[in-house]
């Protein structure tokens, strides 16, 4: 891992190695938990990057595998450069660490693949369109708390604009998401325009699966699927649903989310009959 990754791709390795390093010893997460005086659930966390590690606990985590010399200054190194934070931890308290978790590995992400049966993905909604949907998902919250959701949402958005490795998006939307009226005709007019112009960005994959097409949508819900550039960081699969937000890490839960993804592709439009379909729907509006 080169020194200037991004911190969320970091604090992935040094999980990994720090689990490497548990097994090798023979000590199961339970032993460990009890030599920190903390919980099994937190070694696991740390194992799996769910939680920011200082090089204190790596210290501790070291002290007990026995690891000492360079190998452990490289690691205790490490730590330090995982410690660096992105633009969403201002906002740390009010997110719920599934979201921040989200936020933070789009941020590190090679490619985006995702599936929309319902509404727009966050990262191609303009702002009325997001402010809209977010409304209607938290009803009875302060208007000051749907101006932070909304300015979150616009900022994830940099990752598909920025100068440098911007995330390539291949996005799936079912027909029903064109049709329905968040806001109304005039707002879906104009967020449907806006979904034409993304489709011409050379990081950009926009198709539609019209509803001609069957029961495709119907054998899954929306779903998103996060490759990374080093290949040492495997894909995760992000399910988000109102029982609460699921990452799928495990290869074999992964490769199903990828199956399902390359048969709803090939069962949508292609990318240029999207954008015309998209034009289409979003004529149809005026």
């Amino acid at each position: 891992m080169v020194v200037g990754s991004p911190p969320t791709v970091r604090r992935r390795q040094l999980g990994r190695e720090l689990r490497a390093l548990r097994e090798t010893s023979g000590l199961l997460a339970e032993q460990v938990a009890t030599e920190l005086r903390c919980s099994t659930a937190r070694i696991s966390r740390i194992e799996t990057a769910r939680v920011r590690i200082s090089p204190g606990t790596v210290h501790e985590l070291l002290d007990v595998y026995g690891i000492e010399g360079p190998e452990r200054q490289r690691l205790v190194a490490l730590a330090r450069q995982a410690q660096e934070t992105g633009w969403w931890q201002e906002y740390s308290e009010r997110l719920t660490w599934e979201y921040s978790t989200l936020i933070a590995l789009e941020n590190d992400a090679a490619e985006l693949r995702w599936f929309e049966p319902s509404v727009l993905p966050g990262l191609v909604q303009i702002e009325e369109y997001a402010r809209t949907v977010i409304r209607k998902t938290l009803p009875g919250h302060s208007a000051e708390t749907i101006e932070e959701k909304v300015g979150v949402r616009m900022a994830r958005q940099r990752v598909l604009s920025r100068e440098t490795d911007p995330v390539r998006l291949w996005a799936v939307l079912d027909e029903a998401v064109l049709r329905r009226l968040v806001g109304g005709p005039e707002l879906m007019h104009r967020q449907l325009r806006h979904l034409v112009d993304l489709s011409t960005l050379p990081t950009v994959r926009l198709q539609v699966l019209p509803f001609a097409r069957g029961a495709s949508a119907c054998i899954t819900g929306p779903f998103t699927v996060l490759t990374f550039p080093e290949t040492a960081d495997a894909d995760v699969a992000y399910v988000e649903n109102e029982a609460g937000d699921l990452y799928v890490e495990k290869p074999a839960g992964v490769a199903r989310y990828n199956l399902v993804f390359d048969d709803l592709r090939a069962d949508a439009l292609g990318c240029d009959d999207s954008r015309a379909f998209i034009a289409e729907v979003a004529d149809g509006l005026t």
